[in-house]
């Protein structure tokens, strides 16, 4: 394996307890379901990459993006952003090399005002002049999107493909206002 190789995997490592204590769980690739491995997650370590964290199995429930660190208390992410306090899926994010295009719609199943996105964006109101954002059509790179403007807020991760509804997605309610591209420099 070249270090190139290594460098787009990611490596992530869970903890029962704080501090990066009793059992862990490895994991180099997406996981649906944790429990089998640890019955809580308090602390973790990214050794490599990026990776989208949720508060249920089969990556439901809120979402948390962790890139490279050290996590040795989970429960004081809380005042973060984070709004869970242990983790029962992940999924990596492979590195994006090229250009990032999303389609942004105002409406559900593409309604409404429309506009095409190729960098970040921290307030679609001001600078679209779009009320809301509720669905969208991802064609190049990997998004966060939040629920707030300037990036705040609860967040939801976005890898191409095409996006109908966010309430059908388990985000009923959540109304995105800014995104960004998930970059190697985040």
């Amino acid at each position: 394996m070249t270090n190139t190789d290594r460098n787009m995997m990611g490596k992530i490592t869970f903890y029962e307890e704080k501090n990066f204590q009793g059992r862990s769980y490895e994991c180099m690739s997406d996981c649906s379901d944790m429990s089998s491995y640890l019955s809580r997650c308090q602390s973790c370590r990214v050794e490599s990459g990026c990776f989208m964290v949720y508060e249920r199995n089969n990556y439901m429930g809120q979402q948390f993006f962790m890139r490279r660190g050290e996590y040795n208390d989970m429960q004081r992410m809380m005042c973060m952003g984070m709004m869970f306090d242990n983790m029962k899926s992940c999924r990596m994010i492979p590195y994006h090399r090229g250009q990032f295009r999303m389609k942004i719609y105002e409406r559900e199943n593409y309604g409404g005002q429309s506009n095409e996105m190729m960098d970040d964006c921290d307030n679609i109101q001001d600078r679209h002049r779009m009320s809301d954002c509720q669905s969208c059509n991802v064609m190049d790179g990997h998004w966060l999107m939040y629920e707030q403007a300037h990036y705040k807020g609860r967040m939801m991760y976005m890898r191409p493909g095409e996006y109908r509804s966010f309430k059908d997605m388990g985000m009923s309610g959540m109304r995105f206002m800014s995104m960004r591209r998930i970059m190697e420099s985040m």
